[in-house]
């Protein structure tokens, strides 16, 4: 997983709630060999019912075209477990998701493969999507998890929280594998003491097969 620290990119403005992971990454598209995760986003919502680009789709509009932050409402990811739906978002150079909350399964994904969601709710939500909308895609903004602070033009700053472990996994680049790496050391000399004192262990046979 990719280490994270800051990320700089254009914000885009999907401010809805409640969006599920088949919106975000539709069931049939990932049914194929090899998925393009970078279209499989927002794909039945980028589409007329013709099969033609919707021009009114924000992330078809030119200036979002290229996207880094998404700003969001409440309740994103909500629907099925479903990584398709946090790799859309990292093959299409999104790497901050900024909601006023997150469906908690959907929020683990993200965590598990190197996504920054970031929480904002009240006055400060409003002031970022305001600023985010008020922008439209001119400039871009820039996350910092190490000072915990979204930037953006004309000095524009706010700063958000994420538990201490989370930041640390994230910096780290760690997914639950690597977070438990961590222990090797720990985990060899458990095993070495517990080989010296019950050896019978390591020669069990498992008596349901």
């Amino acid at each position: 997983m990719q280490p994270f620290t800051t990320h700089t990119g254009i914000a885009v403005p999907l401010i809805a709630d409640d969006i599920n992971t088949d919106q975000i990454a539709p069931v049939q598209a990932m049914r194929a060999l090899k998925p393009d995760y970078k279209t499989l986003l927002f794909m039945r919502a980028r589409a007329r019912d013709d099969g033609s680009e919707d021009p009114d789709f924000v992330l078809n509009q030119p200036q979002f075209r290229q996207p880094g932050i998404l700003v969001t409402g409440q309740n994103f990811g909500a629907g099925s477990s479903r990584e398709a739906a946090v790799w859309g978002m990292l093959a299409n150079n999104i790497r901050v998701i900024v909601a006023r909350s997150f469906a908690d399964i959907y929020r683990e994904n993200c965590l598990q493969n190197g996504l920054l969601p970031v929480v904002l709710a009240g006055p400060d939500a409003e002031a970022f999507e305001r600023r985010v909308v008020a922008v439209n895609g001119t400039a871009p903004f820039t996350v910092d998890l190490v000072t915990q602070r979204i930037s953006g033009p004309d000095g524009f700053a706010i700063g958000f929280d994420i538990a201490a472990a989370e930041r640390m996994r994230l910096i780290e680049g760690l997914d639950d594998i690597g977070l438990t790496l961590k222990h090797r050391d720990e985990i060899a000399a458990w095993e070495q003491r517990v080989t010296g004192e019950q050896p019978w262990l390591q020669t069990a046979v498992d008596s349901r097969t």
